[in-house]
Order: C-alpha cells, then structure tokens, then sequence
C-alpha cells in the first residue's frame, strides 16, 4: 500500500473522418470526436477508465498505457455510449489480467447498444472493419470504491451527462476528476439524447463534479493538447444553456447550427453540432 498520490495521465485519439450513411448539411464533414481514455497509476498499479472505440483505439491506448510500466488491473467505463467501451475487447486482449467494469446504470446500457447494432448495424455500418464480432460488455460492479495500490479512486453516480446513467471516477489523492461524457473541453457537445429538460439534469450534474473542487477535470471528449482545466465545467454549462436558448427561438437546422458556430466556433468536431441540431428540431415535431 502506497501513501503517495496517485497520478493521471490522459491519451487523445484525434478526431477522425468515417463513413456517415446520413445526409450532410451544407459545409457538414463526417468527423468522429477526440476522446480521451485516462491512466489513473500509482507505483505498481494502474487502471483505465474508458476503451473507447476501434481496435486502432484500443492497440495505442495499450502501447501508452503499457510505457508507464504499470500493472494494469482494470478498464472501467464512465457510461454506456459505444465510442467509449466497443475497444474493450481489443484492449483487455493486450492485459490479459485485467478485466472490464461498469457500473450497474452503464453495464445495462452498454448490453442495449449491442443489442441495438445487432438490429440497426449504427456501430458497424460507420465503422467498417474495425470493430469486434463479439463485443466484451463490462461487467457490473457493484462497489463504488476502487483501490489502486492502496489508494481510493470514488466512482460517483451523476446520472444525466450526454446520455442518463453517466459516472464520473474522483480521484481524491490526486485532486482530479475523470467525467467521461459529462463534461466536454473544446468540443461541441452531443445533444441527440439531450432535450432540454434533460440539458437542464446535465447542468445540475457538472454542478456536482464541480462540488469535488478537483484541479484537474479529465473531459470524455477533449481536443488533443487541450487542458484539463476545472474551467470547462462552466464552460460546458454555458454550452448547454446557448443551445436552449437558441433552440427556443425556433428556426431551422441550419439556423441553430450557425447561431452556436458564432458563440462556440472554436470548438472541434462541427458535425456533433449538426447532429444535436437536427435532433432538436425534430423533437419539436
């Protein structure tokens, strides 16, 4: 047992084109985010949180997380969407001592979206080739205490992120927060699944991230080299509440689309916005 903190070290796949069956705006390009898989280590230990995608994920997520020369004792997984747990057969394949781990709201999701491709090939029709056959769901866990050479690392039920039944990972001894698709940095945020009640249920959830007073705050989807910086718990909440606004104020696809570009147009990943808009406007049907 080690009475040092622990660290965190954070890997970037880099945003990505890939094969989008649907129709584009004007402008639109089919990109994939950057995504963010943590390595959160002590002197012996170490664990993962989130596998993310393709087996290229998982075989660079392993080679770095294998040069800090750490035992690898898990891979666990912040929610359900596929983008952050479909690289977990790949990657446990590379620690065949590990195992994958989820809890109890993320695991079940995690089965329904297998489920889900199974019917509508979403997952296997973009990404082509490079996906597993048979994916490895996460098992459930059913402790929100993780020890990592001796030291507490809290999984905390949030709740509403992107999508319901999101987790965060605080790490108390290193003064960081691993949030998964809760808090986005330098990204446009995905509101497919987001109405606006429920933008309003993500708010509160970055208000409780914010309550840990963590240091460093590891976001789901973050542009490569960006910080991770407690300044994009605001500035995520700002996000979610220029959308509202300006997707009462009705409109057009194209108009929501624009309007944020002109508040958020620093932002990776335009097509996630587009995505976002046209589910808005559809649900107002």
């Amino acid at each position: 047992m080690s009475t040092s903190p622990l660290s965190i070290d954070v890997y970037v796949a880099p945003m990505r084109p890939y094969t989008c069956p649907d129709q584009l705006g004007e402008g639109e390009v089919a990109t994939w985010a950057p995504s963010s898989s943590t390595l959160i280590s002590g002197p012996t230990e170490a664990i993962l949180i989130d596998a993310l995608l393709t087996f290229e994920n998982a075989d660079h997520i392993a080679a770095w997380a294998k040069s800090f020369g750490k035992k690898i004792t898990g891979v666990y997984i912040t929610h359900g969407h596929s983008d952050h747990w479909l690289g977990l057969a790949r990657l446990l394949q590379h620690f065949p001592e590990a195992r994958g781990y989820a809890a109890p709201e993320v695991a079940a999701r995690a089965a329904w979206e297998v489920e889900f491709n199974k019917r509508s090939k979403y997952w296997t029709s973009r990404f082509p080739g490079e996906l597993p056959e048979t994916p490895v769901v996460p098992e459930v866990l059913n402790t929100d205490e993780i020890l990592v050479d001796g030291q507490v690392v809290n999984l905390i039920h949030v709740g509403q992120g992107d999508i319901e039944g999101s987790t965060i990972f605080h790490v108390p001894s290193a003064d960081a927060v691993v949030c998964g698709d809760v808090v986005y940095n330098n990204v446009h945020m995905m509101m497919y699944e987001a109405d606006q009640a429920k933008r309003e249920a993500w708010i509160a959830s970055i208000d409780a991230v914010g309550s840990l007073n963590a240091k460093t705050v590891v976001a789901g989807h973050k542009s490569v080299g960006a910080a991770d910086l407690p300044e994009n718990l605001a500035a995520s909440q700002l996000y979610l509440r220029n959308f509202t606004t300006l997707a009462k104020k009705g409109g057009t696809v194209e108009d929501l689309v624009h309007g944020m570009l002109e508040l958020h147009g620093e932002r990776d990943q335009p097509h996630t916005l587009w995505i976002s808009a046209r589910a808005e406007v559809a649900r107002r049907a």
